[in-house]
């Protein structure tokens, strides 16, 4: 009995020191975990978008997004990935990023820069009237959600300059469009074309251009009190207009 009472006291020490050794071991053998340091990581990435290395920026942000902790760079990370690809030339896959962060972080204090520089992107595309109508009516959207979301936005004092000249480029190809179908004789075409212009863009900077060609459209299809109403109105607000004595020449023939 006493026997057995050793035996087992001694296996009950070995196995706890060969516990307490394959512990102490496992303890020497691991390394501490290094702590990650997201802003020096952060600024690691925008030195690499400086110097052009975009591919390696972006990877230095991913790594900042799956391992940011604290989840203060994360969204700065996810926002300068954006970045990166409109520096390199690749607005589509730029815009499909900040929406993304538009998407993960809608209230964030750089949800306004993202909102602009998605606008921006659009806008810088818009080359003449024929060619930018998409371009300005995309830019036009951007802006507009830009200025009712975030009406104290950094950018205000440029974005009603933006605005209106997505309008106007709008505006110009409905001219255009008015105009194409006043020479081809298609004049009840060419007044509704020059009616959605003056009810959607006020203040169109070649306002007296529309109200003369609409006021002709009418004349054209022998209606001639909506003739006169358009040549007047033209006459009136545009007074030192150049197509102020063909309007006048026009209301006179119209009288006889």
């Amino acid at each position: 009995m006493f026997n057995s009472n050793v035996k087992n006291i001694l296996l009950s020490v070995l196995v706890l020191s060969i516990l307490s050794i394959i512990s102490c071991s496992g303890k020497s053998a691991t390394k501490p975990t290094e702590a990650f340091d997201a802003e020096q990581a952060f600024v690691k990435a925008n030195e690499q978008i400086e110097k052009k290395d975009y591919e390696e920026a972006r990877g230095t942000l991913l790594e900042i997004k799956n391992r940011d902790t604290s989840k203060k760079i994360a969204p700065l990370a996810e926002l300068r990935i954006a970045d990166s690809y409109i520096k390199e030339d690749e607005p589509e896959l730029g815009i499909a990023e900040y929406k993304k962060f538009l998407d993960d972080y809608p209230d964030h204090q750089y949800a306004p820069y993202a909102r602009y520089q998605v606008a921006m992107v659009y806008f810088d595309k818009i080359e003449d009237a024929e060619r930018g109508y998409g371009w300005a009516a995309k830019a036009l959207k951007e802006f507009e959600n830009l200025k009712n979301m975030f009406p104290r936005n950094p950018y205000r004092d440029v974005l009603d300059l933006r605005i209106a000249k997505c309008k106007n480029v709008m505006a110009k190809y409905e001219f255009l469009v008015g105009e194409f179908y006043y020479k081809k004789g298609s004049y009840n075409a060419a007044i509704g074309r020059f009616d959605v212009l003056l009810k959607e863009y006020p203040g169109y900077d070649s306002e007296a251009d529309v109200l003369f060609y609409t006021g002709m459209s009418y004349k054209n299809i022998g209606q001639k009190d909506k003739a006169s109403e358009y040549l007047t109105s033209l006459i009136e607000k545009y007074p030192d207009n150049k197509l102020v004595a063909k309007a006048k020449k026009e209301l006179a023939a119209i009288k006889k």
